[in-house]
């Protein structure tokens, strides 16, 4: 097998030909004078040849110095502009977040400014896809989703399981008393029917039974595929909506939705964060991670009445 490379001396070798003195080369390597010449005679036993002869108060490289100087110091060269590369690419690309479209228009979305206040300097790309990203592979850090699909990442954490409740347009319900069930299932209905990747979002049919509602239709007037077509359809005043406590923060506070009857439904799987473990190398990337963690378990408590 061949030997392996003294790495170490082959440095303090090259910076001492680049430099012409053991003195300034033990001064940029941080290490002392006697140090330095100790790894250039481990590397000339390696070799078998003498590479410098001391001249006066420096040095001097033999022609076999000269030679292996000339190698060493393009060899040197690269692996430098390998890891400049590395540390532009590292500092200057930010974070890219994959999300579930409606997580990533409706929760995390509106959020990203709390986090460019607490962290100016930080860039955050998000990225709304329904596929799931392979994320040593794709050009993603970070992806928020939803259910069994955390068991495809290798790095992931839970954050919180959402609650649905009835949600409508305050233009919708004007003039009428909404206080019972009843009340909510006589109004035009808006389905959420996910793709089959998830399991069911809570169906009318699911409250109403949970409740003791009497649900007389057996379809709704209107299904969407996405949890915000719904909502945005709800804002506009076509009906009811079974609205994630997350996804209507915004239209609740602006007064576009409201919940004239709070009776919940939790979802039967979280939702979950999953990681490149080079994400975590990145500028801000570990505090990304905790910050999205935090809020998390802050609108555990808001989604569940907490």
């Amino acid at each position: 097998m061949p030997k392996q490379l003294p790495l170490k001396a082959m440095q303090a070798f090259e910076h001492v030909a680049r430099h012409g003195s053991v003195t300034k080369a033990a001064l940029e390597l941080g290490v002392s004078p006697g140090a330095v010449s100790q790894q250039i005679r481990k590397l000339e036993e390696h070799l078998g040849l003498h590479l410098l002869e001391r001249s006066g108060k420096g040095v001097e490289l033999t022609s076999w110095g000269r030679m292996y100087q000339k190698g060493l110091a393009a060899a040197f060269d690269d692996l430098r502009q390998t890891h400049a590369a590395l540390d532009h690419a590292r500092a200057s690309g930010g974070l890219v977040v994959s999300c579930l479209a409606s997580v990533a228009s409706r929760w995390i979305g509106p959020k990203l400014f709390d986090w460019h206040a607490l962290h100016p300097a930080a860039k955050v790309r998000l990225i709304g896809a329904e596929a799931e990203p392979v994320l040593h592979h794709d050009p993603f850090d970070f992806r928020i989703s939803y259910g069994e699909k955390s068991k495809g990442f290798a790095h992931f954490t839970e954050l919180f399981t959402d609650w649905v409740v009835p949600a409508c347009a305050p233009s919708l319900i004007a003039g009428h008393d909404v206080s019972t069930a009843d009340d909510v299932l006589r109004h035009p209905l808006i389905g959420i029917e996910w793709e089959q990747q998830h399991r069911p979002a809570p169906t009318w049919r699911e409250w109403a039974a949970s409740v003791g509602g009497n649900l007389r239709r057996v379809e709704t007037e209107l299904a969407f595929s996405l949890s915000s077509s719904a909502l945005d359809a709800a804002v506009n005043g076509h009906g009811f909506a079974l609205a994630q406590m997350a996804m209507i923060a915004e239209d609740l506070a602006a007064g576009r939705l409201v919940i004239p009857f709070d009776h919940r439904l939790q979802l039967s799987d979280p939702y979950f964060l999953a990681w490149d473990r080079a994400a975590l190398d990145k500028p801000f990337g570990t505090e990304f991670r905790a910050w999205v963690v935090a809020l998390s378990k802050s609108q555990a408590k808001l989604s569940a009445g907490g």
